[in-house]
């Protein structure tokens, strides 16, 4: 073989040998491209990982069919792979080339492995359409409208990048050999952890690096109260390992460690180390399973995992709380561990699920305004290949893993009279590398599940769109957005019998739960992600975006909407740029803990219709959900998402029921003998108050808690900080004296008098 400059007849064993040979002198890996007629290609594979001297029981097969002599694993399954190390690992992309599945499946081969991708021939392949493509394409869009923008920058970056083979099965030749001069790596000392370390001495022996050795010691410090500490890392680093050991370090000595991540299989390293440790230390007294276990018991502590949702709930009571993949979750989840008097953060910085960076934006100031003692902790050095491997670089810059906004004094000075506003085609992201990791490193930057598959719907999908607010050419704001609805007749009645359909959340939500079967007939664009640059915030750019977009769309569009995890800043904002609600879960998130909250900003006769006949089903329904499964939800969030509702609710009492409502002020009468007319005046007015600033924020509170969510008196007077149950009920008298003077028109005069319907029960 004569090497890159020119293509030569394959010798396969000898190509995938000398890979190898490569890889393993360099520690590092190298990824063998295999393109052509898939039969071809699968059996290519099988010669490649024999001349490599790799048996079938060290390499995974990522596809559809069991066609080599390794263990399969299914495309939507290759997440099982994470926190595994394997020789070699196959994906097959002939079926489906599927951008997280790449990414998780390169996360696997270990150092000295390879990596082999099987593809169609490289030209043709961007202008295929297979079954990732077919996820794409939404109602009512068809598969061939799928652009394919994403496959063609992937194979740009397979023929550009160090340490990649590509051989063309169809005429028999090597396009690449992928054999770099890597020196040879030097092994780098053994780990030692510090003299006055506390944990077990077997807890340092299993750190593979010194990078990992100092992690383990810096967790020492949550055997402490009122200590946090951060651990970020690329992935292979190490962090949930020593997470795991600090973790069954801490149950030796009787804490109760409560673990937590977005699922499970984020986790899973964490136990698997520290179960190791544990049996090694012959500290494990019980485990509640023998595969994936939740919890790990010691005589006196344990190890337990939670899903996020119920772990904000226990935090508290628990000595410490690990959250791993913290970059996964949302603010206000992270947020709450900080309840619990001891927590880790351990988070990837270019993840395959969240991004580091938007953790360490997004949550460290409220991290740092705690009563926690911060200790930052950063793992650089790769435990599975060698720094710099080109396999890590590849898949770093083909999946945008570390696009990031641009610096901040480059756009300092933007503001809503400085920038352009630019529509973004998926032309304009392929041609322009810069433009386009500006624009996926904001949007990484804002949403904590942003992940490869979002940047071949960014590329590809025929239903997104991007729009842009750029300052001297660099994005300052962008939004990602969903066409929605226009759906047809017969697919409309489908989904009102409850056939979910990809790609539309909003009409799918007022069609099936809110049984509103015309919903999808409107044609709408919903805002996916919005996200402004760090540098810039809080100037209006935001909302400068929104108001373009309006201004764009107003002709085209019937609506424009929202869906999202409800607080109370993110209701204020959406409301303040004229989304008005229509839905509240009343279920909450699994992994991000919140309700979502659906928004809509009407654009034409269609839209106002569709909004104000859904205006007005949440305002007739949300007085009993929120005495029932939303009694427990914020009430800040609840005071946003009223106040935020464009219906007016009939103030329908009874001459009965104003008497009820006139006597709670003085005593004369007891809100717990009929609620319901305090219920209805609190109700209307933090929907449509008749002047806002009649009550406080704290009033208003009071009116939620125990007006509208029912809950016990004794609840309601610790969580507003009355000093007593008779102190909250003299301030709830004194609120219900003011909403009857605004509210009554006449009627509380009468109901004050007592004037002649004494007894009457109208």
């Amino acid at each position: 073989m004569t090497g890159d400059a020119g293509r030569t007849v394959v010798d396969l064993d000898s190509l995938a040998h000398r890979l190898r040979t490569d890889a393993r002198r360099s520690g590092e890996r190298r990824t063998l491209v295999l393109a052509g007629d898939p039969d071809a290609t699968r059996e290519a594979a099988s010669t490649a990982l024999a001349g490599a001297d790799i048996d079938g029981t060290d390499a995974r097969y990522v596809g559809r069919d069991a066609v080599l002599g390794c263990e399969r694993v299914a495309p939507e399954r290759v997440d099982t792979l994470l926190g595994t190390t394997q020789e070699a690992v196959v994906l097959d992309c002939h079926d489906e080339c599927r951008p997280n599945a790449l990414g998780r499946a390169v996360g696997a081969v270990d150092g000295g492995g390879l990596f082999v991708l099987l593809t169609p021939p490289l030209d043709a392949w961007p202008d295929r359409r297979d079954g990732f493509d077919a996820t794409l394409a939404v109602p009512p869009f068809e598969r061939n409208q799928v652009i394919g923008y994403f496959r063609r920058r992937l194979v740009r970056t397979l023929r550009a990048h160090r340490g990649i083979a590509i051989v063309d099965l169809d005429d028999g030749t090597v396009e690449r050999e992928g054999l770099s001069e890597a020196a040879p790596r030097i092994p780098p000392a053994d780990p030692t952890p510090p003299d006055n370390h506390t944990f077990p001495d077997a807890a340092y022996e299993e750190c593979r690096t010194q990078d990992q050795a100092d992690a383990v010691y810096g967790l020492e410090c949550l055997r402490e109260d009122g200590q946090a500490v951060v651990v970020e890392a690329d992935r292979g680093r190490g962090k949930s390992s020593a997470a795991g050991l600090a973790a069954a370090s801490l149950a030796l000595e009787g804490a109760d460690v409560l673990v937590t991540a977005p699922a499970y299989r984020n986790g899973a390293e964490v136990f698997a180390r520290a179960r190791e440790l544990l049996d090694d230390l012959d500290g494990l007294t019980a485990i509640d399973r023998d595969s994936e276990p939740r919890r790990l018991e010691t005589e006196t502590g344990r190890v337990r995992f939670e899903r996020p949702a119920a772990a904000t709930d226990h935090a508290v009571a628990a000595d410490c709380v690990i959250v791993d993949e913290a970059a996964g979750l949302p603010v206000s989840v992270l947020e709450a561990f900080l309840a619990a008097e001891s927590v880790a953060y351990a988070t990837t910085v270019h993840g395959y699920e969240g991004a580091g960076r938007g953790f360490s934006v997004r949550f460290r100031d409220r991290l740092e305004s705690s009563h926690h003692t911060v200790t930052d902790l950063r793992l650089d050095e790769p435990i599975r290949y060698a720094p710099g491997d080109p396999v890590e670089v590849w898949a770093f810059r083909a999946l945008c893993l570390d696009a990031r906004p641009a610096v901040d004094p480059l756009v300092a000075e933007a503001r809503p009279a400085t920038v352009t506003y630019r529509r973004l085609s998926s032309a304009d992201l392929l041609d322009d590398e810069h433009l386009l990791r500006e624009v996926f490193g904001l949007l990484v930057l804002a949403h904590y599940r942003t992940e490869p598959d979002d940047l071949a719907r960014l590329l590809d999908a025929p239903n997104v769109t991007a729009r842009a607010l750029l300052h001297d050419g660099h994005v300052v704001s962008v939004a990602l957005m969903a066409r929605e609805g226009d759906l047809p007749g017969d697919l409309r009645a489908r989904m009102y019998d409850g056939e979910r359909v990809r790609g539309n959340m909003l009409p799918d939500v007022l069609t099936s739960q809110l049984r509103d079967e015309a919903a999808g007939e409107p044609l709408g664009y919903r805002v996916m992600r919005i996200a402004t640059h760090d540098a810039v915030r809080s100037r209006g750019l935001g909302s400068h975006l929104l108001a373009e977009v309006r201004e764009e769309l107003a002709d085209r569009a019937d609506w424009l909407g929202v869906g999202y995890g409800a607080t109370p800043r993110l209701v204020s904002f959406w409301a303040d740029n004229g989304f008005r609600t229509v839905h509240l879960a009343t279920s909450r998130n699994e992994t991000s803990g919140e309700h979502s909250a659906v928004m809509l900003d009407p654009l034409s006769g269609a839209g106002e219709k569709l909004h104000d006949r859904h205006a007005d089903w949440f305002a007739a329904r949300a007085p009993a959900t929120l005495a029932d499964p939303l009694s427990e939800l914020d009430p800040d969030v609840v005071r946003a998402t009223l106040r935020a509702t464009d219906a007016t609710p009939a103030l329908d009492l009874s001459t009965f029921e104003w008497r009820v409502a006139a006597g709670i002020p003085t005593g004369a009468a007891i809100f717990d003998t009929a609620p319901r007319p305090v219920r209805r005046l609190a109700f209307r007015h933090l929907v449509a108050p008749a002047d806002p600033d009649a009550l406080s924020a704290d009033q208003e509170r009071l009116l939620v808690m125990k007006a509208l969510q029912a809950r016990p008196w004794d609840a309601v007077t610790g969580a507003l900080g009355f000093h007593a149950p008779a102190e909250c009920m003299r301030a709830l008298g004194d609120t219900v004296d003011v909403l009857v003077s605004l509210y009554g028109d006449g009627e509380e005069e009468a109901a004050r008098r007592d004037g002649g319907d004494r007894g009457r029960f109208e």
